[in-house]
C-alpha cells in the first residue's frame, strides 16, 4: 500500500503508524474473502491522511462490509457490539456467564456470598468438576479505556475475604477471575500472574482471549446484528435476550416487535450466517 508513514489516532488519543497488515488481518477475521479484503484496503487507502482516527477507518471498512455479507460486518463490529450491551453492565455479565457455560461450567449470576468480614455481591460464580470460579466483570462502553492494576487488586481483596469463609463450607477450591471487554494494563496482568488470578479481556490471554472465545463458540451478542435497529436491539435486551442464538429460538418476539414480514427472514438469515448455525 501507499502512505506507509501515515499516522493514525486511536480512541485513547495515542498515535501510531497505520498498518495495512493489521487492517487486513481484522477484515479476514471477519470472514471476508480475499477479493473483498483487497477492495476495502484499496478504498481505505484513498481516504487516509495524517492523524486520521481509527474510528473513521473502522466506519469506512464497516460500511463497505455491510454491502456484502452482513454477518462479516457483524463479526468486524464485535468489539463495539459488546460495548453496546450497556449501560448497566448486567447484559455483559449474562454474556460472560454464557461463555463460561460453553466452556463446561455451571453458572450463577448476581448472587451474594458471605466473606469472613462482609457480604459480597458476585457477578458470576462458575463451577466445574474441579473448582468454583468467582468472577468480577468490568464493563466499559467506550473505546480506549484500560482496566488498570487497581481492578485486580480490588477484586483480589474481595476474593480473599470470601475465600477465608469459603474454606470452612465448601469441598471444592475457589479461584478468582476478572473479566473486561476492553484491555488490562501491563501492571494489571503482572499482578494477576503473580497472584494466580485469571484474567480475560478482549485480547488476553493471547490464544484464549474474549475475542477468540466468541469466534470459537459462535456466541455473538444480538448487538452484532446489522439488520436490527438500535431501538430494536435495546428492546430485545430488555427482554433478557443477549445472544443471537437465543433470538433464533424466540422468533415470535420479532413479530411482537412488529418487524415487517419482509425483514424477519433477513434477520434470521444473518443470525444463522453469523453463528454458523
Amino acid at each position: 500500500m501507499k502512505n506507509k508513514n501515515i499516522t493514525i489516532t486511536k480512541a485513547s488519543g495515542v498515535q501510531d503508524k497505520f498498518s495495512s497488515e493489521k487492517l487486513k488481518a481484522s477484515l479476514k477475521k471477519s470472514g471476508a474473502d480475499d477479493n473483498t479484503v483487497e477492495n476495502i484496503l484499496f478504498e481505505i487507502e484513498s481516504i487516509l491522511y495524517d492523524g486520521i482516527s481509527t474510528k473513521k477507518i473502522y466506519q469506512a471498512a464497516f460500511n463497505m462490509l455491510k454491502k456484502g455479507l452482513k454477518s462479516n460486518a457483524g463479526r468486524y463490529n464485535l468489539k463495539r457490539a459488546i460495548m453496546a450491551l450497556g449501560p448497566s453492565g448486567f447484559p455483559f455479565e449474562k454474556y460472560i456467564a454464557a461463555i463460561f457455560e460453553w466452556q463446561g461450567y455451571k453458572v450463577q449470576t448476581q448472587l451474594f456470598l458471605e466473606g469472613a468480614c462482609v457480604t459480597h455481591e458476585i457477578d458470576v460464580l462458575a463451577e466445574n468438576e474441579d473448582h468454583f470460579l468467582l468472577t468480577e466483570c468490568k464493563f466499559h462502553n467506550s473505546l480506549g479505556i484500560v482496566s488498570n492494576v487497581k481492578i485486580p487488586l480490588y477484586v483480589h481483596s474481595r476474593y480473599r475475604d470470601v475465600q477465608n469463609n469459603w474454606q470452612k463450607t465448601s469441598g471444592k477450591p475457589l479461584k478468582c477471575c476478572v473479566v473486561t471487554n476492553t484491555k488490562f494494563s501491563a501492571d494489571a496482568v503482572k499482578y494477576a500472574v503473580c497472584e494466580g488470578l485469571r484474567l480475560l479481556s478482549w485480547d488476553y490471554p493471547p490464544k484464549e482471549s474474549l475475542r477468540n472465545l466468541i469466534d470459537e463458540s459462535g456466541l455473538y451478542p444480538i448487538t452484532c446484528l446489522t439488520s436490527l435497529t438500535n431501538k430494536e436491539k435495546e428492546t430485545i435486551l430488555m427482554e433478557g435476550i443477549v445472544l443471537c442464538k437465543e433470538l433464533l429460538k424466540r422468533e415470535a418476539l420479532l413479530h411482537d416487535l412488529r418487524i415487517s414480514l419482509t425483514r424477519i427472514p433477513n434477520i434470521l438469515s444473518e443470525i444463522k450466517s453469523l453463528c454458523n448455525y
